[in-house]
């Protein structure tokens, strides 16, 4: 009979958001192969899923992510494929998500850890949650994450973060962009429901317009780019949904598409 793998991705779906929780706390949500191929799975089942309209990525255990899995690379040295490899698969599948993803943060995240948080659209985190580019300590650079993290943060914090590997906190997280507001512990759930709520009020096909638009690279020449854009609102507004958000609107009632519980 063949074993199956411990659930190192938790699951749990309530009014259209899924959420995604990391439960390897044995070894502080390393990133490990194991880890990072439930977690691509359970995020492509959440993209194919019609009633999901959100993802939450959250943790269990004090630690958000302490990032790769250093035991699983040093065995792995024999055959020459380190788990970092993977990362970029799962940083590509969480940046390129056409539903909004929302990181929950409520402990420490470390080098892969914080690529995770910078791939997520909004990224909550406690005051007590601390981060970390620990890589050059080890040896090595933050090469994989950069591609979620540089998009992210000031040049000159990205600069002193990256070369230092200092421990830094959740306020200058979030002056520095890499998250989008710090709460307290106690208010961390609350404050992500509420996102939730009013990111499940978006409509479906617009939030994946959107999020295409926030990764748009810059049109050559300002009426150039004009064009495009009118082009592409125009679009929008004669597309089903933008028929339905009008009409809704003009009829003073919620969207088909706003959960009804």
């Amino acid at each position: 009979m063949t074993s199956v793998p411990d659930a190192l991705v938790r699951v749990s779906t309530s009014h259209g958001v899924t959420t995604l929780t990391l439960d390897s706390p044995h070894n502080r949500n390393a990133l490990s192969t194991p880890l990072m191929t439930q977690l691509l799975a359970e995020l492509a089942t959440a993209v194919a899923d019609d009633t999901v309209r959100v993802v939450v990525l959250s943790h269990a255990g004090p630690v958000f992510s302490s990032g790769a899995d250093l035991k699983e690379t040093a065995a792995a040295y024999r055959d020459g494929t380190v788990p970092v490899a993977m990362l970029g698969d799962v940083l590509a599948a969480i940046w390129e998500c056409p539903k909004p993803v929302v990181a929950r943060i409520g402990g420490p995240a470390r080098a892969g850890g914080v690529g995770l948080v910078a791939a997520a659209d909004i990224a909550i985190c406690a005051q007590e949650a601390t981060f970390a580019f620990t890589e050059v300590r080890l040896g090595v650079v933050p090469a994989v994450i950069s591609s979620t993290v540089l998009p992210r943060l000031q040049p000159r914090a990205a600069a002193e973060l990256y070369l230092t590997g200092d421990v830094f906190d959740g306020r200058r997280a979030a002056e520095i962009g890499l998250v989008t507001t710090v709460t307290t512990a106690e208010a961390l759930d609350e404050t992500v429901a509420s996102y939730c709520l009013a990111l499940v009020r978006g409509a479906p096909g617009a939030l994946a317009g959107a999020k295409e638009l926030l990764r748009r690279p810059p049109a050559q020449g300002f009426r150039t780019g004009l064009a495009e854009l009118t082009e592409l609102s125009t679009r929008y507004f004669h597309s089903a949904e933008g028929r339905e958000g009008v009409a809704a609107f003009g009829e003073k009632r919620p969207p088909r598409w706003v959960p009804s519980s």
